[in-house]
């Protein structure tokens, strides 16, 4: 999920605690909810193709993450999670836009969770993994690297007249 949404809910709550608005126990309630979805989704889950880049200090968030199972795990979960969120963050105005990001995402883990995807947990690689590096990379070339034909190599400089190329293409003068 987006940055945006946890940020949205974050400042959302901070505006509404912060102006004591009317029923501003709703935005205290957007502020915890803003930092619990900013644990839930900081950790990187693992692509299914290609290789997944892990964000900077991801590690500790996804062992406590990844401690809760199959809760934080299932997207079918997580939809229903972000969709009871965002009802109670909804009464104030400060933080609507946070609950409206966070009913989209809500939209967005329910279709993903239909088409069978899951969250997995990028962990560090072993190093033991590394093929090791077969004998022939150690050892030089044996042969020589391709030359061009004798007649395509450059002619030497000590007779100027027979290292001057000639131009193929007839060159004239434009008398334009």
């Amino acid at each position: 999920m987006e940055k945006s949404t946890y940020t949205f809910l974050l400042t959302g709550g901070i505006v509404g605690v912060a102006g004591q608005f009317r029923d501003w126990e709703f935005a205290a309630y957007s502020i915890a909810a803003g930092v619990f979805v900013c644990l839930l989704e900081y950790p990187r889950g693992k692509r299914n193709k290609g290789t997944s880049v892990e964000r900077t200090g991801q590690y500790c968030f996804t062992v406590c993450v990844k401690s809760f199972g199959p809760l934080t795990r299932n997207y079918y979960v997580r939809a229903f999670l972000h969709a009871a969120i965002c009802v109670p963050g909804g009464f104030i105005l400060a933080a609507v836009l946070g609950c409206v990001c966070l009913g989209i995402a809500s939209l967005i883990y329910l279709a993903a969770a239909i088409r069978g995807e899951q969250w997995e947990p990028i962990l560090p690689r072993k190093e033991s993994a590394r093929k090791p590096v077969g004998e022939s990379i150690k050892l030089p070339p044996q042969n020589p690297p391709p030359r061009p034909p004798a007649e395509m190599r450059r002619k030497r400089a000590e007779d100027l007249e027979a290292a001057a190329y000639v131009n193929p293409i007839a060159v004239t003068a434009n008398d334009d």
